[in-house]
């Protein structure tokens, strides 16, 4: 930026395609984008943060004391495409006064649909009858009726009732058991942060509208006990981190199945696999790994044959995507102006 040039400066940490021209065509900004399409360098963005009004980061873009050191007093807010922020110093933020903005809502319809398609998958060994297929070994295959089965996420004549159970109760999960009503859902069990007092109103409401059998929060026990399919939709964090441990999956039923779309470290990734293995559960289907992207074909999941997974795709469509980016760059724009943020989290600083 040259000296005459007085336009605040954005630091882009990743190409948002079809929503770049939200910012490139602003003639009262200045945009620095990391040019290459692969997540951005610490190093680069360290160097270039300096002096910036704003940094729009992803999931990967660490935001500590050592950026903000970087950036210097100018900073006034940090935007984020994504839901989560578990990246973000959020204290050190509230401390320095810089505003955050978020983007929820945009994704829960998109999350919710991948949660069912989870489900399925993994009741129905999709990713053992799918190799099969995509090895070339259908010819060679010695069918029997009981091959390839699993547990119906339906209901039956034979298993008239069926109990969805959630961990974490927020938009995303009230969308996947919309979706999952029917299939002939009978009952829903959930639960959540216990600092949060329960919604009976809502519950109650919910269920009269899905005509339930039963909604209601119970225990974290009870959850693993009678769900038939177990949605994995909370937070992450130090109170979520593997909350779903060996423990925890040895008290669900042998025909259930296990869904994250949520956070990777609220399941133990070791004591999944040997559920899986020793079969206290019967499949699962993950959209989040602990540790990922470093995920390889030698993981302890990815070699159980139950185990679904796939590359944190929950919000990968393209009007999701779209509307996650176009709700970011609005929540920096407000953020270096001091005006309205259309999702901002906590409180910070307006000019």
């Amino acid at each position: 930026m040259s000296s005459g040039d007085v336009r605040p400066k954005v630091v882009i940490c990743r190409d948002l395609g079809p929503a770049m021209p939200l910012l490139m065509d602003r003639t009262d900004i200045e945009v620095v984008l990391w040019p290459e399409n692969r997540g951005c360098e610490r190093a680069w963005l360290l160097e270039n943060i300096k002096g910036a009004a704003g940094v729009l980061v992803l999931l990967p873009d660490t935001v500590n004391a050592e950026l903000l050191e970087a950036a210097g007093p100018s900073l006034r807010v940090v935007s984020t495409m994504s839901v989560g922020y578990e990246h973000i110093d959020m204290p050190l933020m509230a401390q320095r006064k810089i505003r955050v903005g978020y983007t929820p809502d945009v994704l829960t319809e998109a999350v919710a649909d991948l949660s069912v398609m989870l489900a399925l998958m993994a009741g129905r060994n999709d990713g053992a009858a799918y190799t099969l297929v995509k090895d070339g070994d259908w010819p060679k295959f010695n069918w029997s009726p009981f091959t390839f089965c699993g547990p119906q996420l339906s209901t039956t004549a034979s298993s008239p009732t069926r109990t969805v159970g959630f961990l974490g109760f927020g938009r995303i999960a009230q969308a996947t058991l919309t979706r999952l009503v029917p299939f002939g859902i009978t009952h829903c069990i959930y639960s959540g942060s216990p600092r949060a007092a329960p919604d009976t109103a809502r519950d109650a409401a919910l269920r009269a509208k899905h005509t339930l059998a039963a909604l209601e929060r119970v225990d974290i026990d009870r959850l693993a006990r009678e769900s038939d399919v177990l949605f994995v939709l909370t937070p992450g964090g130090d109170e979520t981190y593997h909350l779903v441990d060996a423990a925890f999956l040895r008290k669900m039923k042998p025909l259930s199945v296990l869904v994250n779309t949520s956070r990777g470290t609220v399941v133990d990734s070791d004591a999944l696999a040997t559920a899986l293995r020793e079969k206290w559960i019967w499949g699962a289907g993950l959209d989040v790994v602990e540790g990922e992207p470093k995920i390889g074909k030698d993981h302890p999941l990815a070699k159980e044959p139950r185990c679904v997974i796939v590359p944190h795709i929950g919000s990968a469509t393209f009007q999701t995507r779209m509307d996650m980016a176009t709700r970011a760059i609005d929540n920096l724009v407000g953020g270096v102006f001091g005006t309205e943020m259309p999702a901002e989290l906590g409180g910070g600083r307006k000019l």
